[in-house]
């Protein structure tokens, strides 16, 4: 078959996309990617190769977050040649309602958490007709490696980027100055989100819909949900920024690597390190694997799943992650992965201080944890599953 793939602004979407790549050659497929950033260059990624590879219709194009899809002028292309557009979202569909609502007519939107395929089918149903869970995957390079795993230079690592909570709240402030009502909403899904951890985004909407007593029409709930955005990502800056100061606080050596950990208020403790603001996404992979703990911080996906994860296992690195109800049902808590509590964060040091003084039992979790990655999350497994939907 022959596809269309996409390099974009978003450089982790690049990486994938490389992966994905490399696994459909392994079949004989064939493979172009247009480079969204540079289309005009006279070179293999361009625009005039683009048209080149087209003269022979393309079976499907492959985008994330709705990269390559959700524009009239791909919207048009895909429907000429009747493309099956194939949209993994890595994210919560709430940030995609314009791509659900208009998108190419052979259309196959993947979702990472099982609540986002319950809440496309309930809210999307006429516009999304097929819509189904896919986890995300991991990076497999070969057999688990733990010699000198005891020598390992990193204590307790956790990468991703940090920005202040309080930022979030600011911008509803400033998208709703002339609206008190939905300031007021906001802030008080906020407050609920942190304080009903366990719960989804959009459920947590619902609640407080039902708390405030609003009396609303569905396309209503709806448009709370599209820009309850910012309060989504205020919940998961809140427990980072919650959890690294307690490790810190602990007197526990920890680094950081991503963006913005200098903002942080513990960032000044001599036992925070920040390794480097801008790494790219595969140079992350072998700095997780200096690592001896890898912690993560599930992006409020209640019933889903995180590269994160699977690439900290590949790593042959310990997890130390909240959970969800589909990682709970595939790994085992002690004995594939390790998982802490959002309302028992405190903790958490304790967990660490145990796996640094007893790297056996880490090592027998790692190799447990590694096997089931290995064989279910990785590439050729997602690469699968999209061929199955062509």
């Amino acid at each position: 078959m022959r596809f269309v793939l996409f390099y974009s602004t978003v450089e982790s979407f690049n990486y994938f996309t490389d992966r994905i790549v490399e696994e459909l050659k392994k079949r004989n497929h064939e493979c172009f990617i247009l480079d969204l950033t540079n289309s005009t260059q006279d070179e293999s990624h361009s625009f005039k190769a683009f048209t080149e590879f087209l003269s022979v219709r393309a079976d499907a194009a492959i985008g994330f977050d709705g990269i390559g899809l959700k524009d009239d002028m791909f919207i048009e292309l895909w429907d000429s040649m009747d493309t099956v557009a194939l949209n993994i979202l890595m994210d919560h569909p709430l940030r995609f309602h314009p791509t659900m609502q208009k998108h190419p007519r052979n259309y196959v939107q993947f979702c990472c958490d099982d609540n986002h395929v319950d809440y496309v089918k309930k809210y999307f149903g006429g516009t999304v007709g097929r819509v189904e869970f896919m986890p995300h995957a991991g990076t497999y390079n070969g057999k688990l490696n733990l010699e000198g795993y005891d020598k390992r230079p990193y204590d307790v690592l956790f990468s991703g980027t940090y920005y202040r909570p309080q930022g979030y709240l600011e911008q509803i402030d400033n998208t709703f100055k002339d609206n008190e009502l939905l300031r007021i909403f906001y802030h008080n899904l906020a407050e609920y989100m942190i304080d009903n951890n366990s719960i989804t985004t959009e459920q947590a909407v619902l609640d407080v819909i039902d708390m405030m007593e609003l009396s609303l029409a569905q396309e209503q709930v709806k448009q709370l949900f599209r820009f309850s955005e910012p309060i989504d990502w205020m919940a998961r800056m809140y427990y980072r920024e919650k959890i690294i100061s307690i490790i810190a606080e602990a007197g526990i050596d920890i680094w950081l690597l991503g963006r913005g950990w200098e903002n942080h208020p513990s960032a000044n403790l001599s036992n925070v390190h920040i390794i480097n603001d801008r790494v790219p996404f595969a140079r992350t992979l072998p700095v997780m694997a200096e690592a001896k703990i890898n912690l993560n911080v599930m992006p409020w996906f209640k019933a889903g799943t995180h590269d994160r994860i699977f690439n900290i296992l590949l790593s042959g690195s310990l997890p130390l992650t909240d959970s969800s109800e589909w990682l709970k049902k595939h790994f085992k808590d002690k004995q594939d992965i390790v998982y802490y509590k959002l309302d028992a964060c405190e903790e958490i040091p304790q967990l660490i201080k145990y796996y640094l003084d007893n790297s056996d039992e880490a090592k027998a979790i790692i190799q447990n944890g590694f096997d089931i990655v290995a064989d279910n999350y990785v590439w050729s497994n997602i690469v699968e599953q999209l061929i199955r939907n062509v």
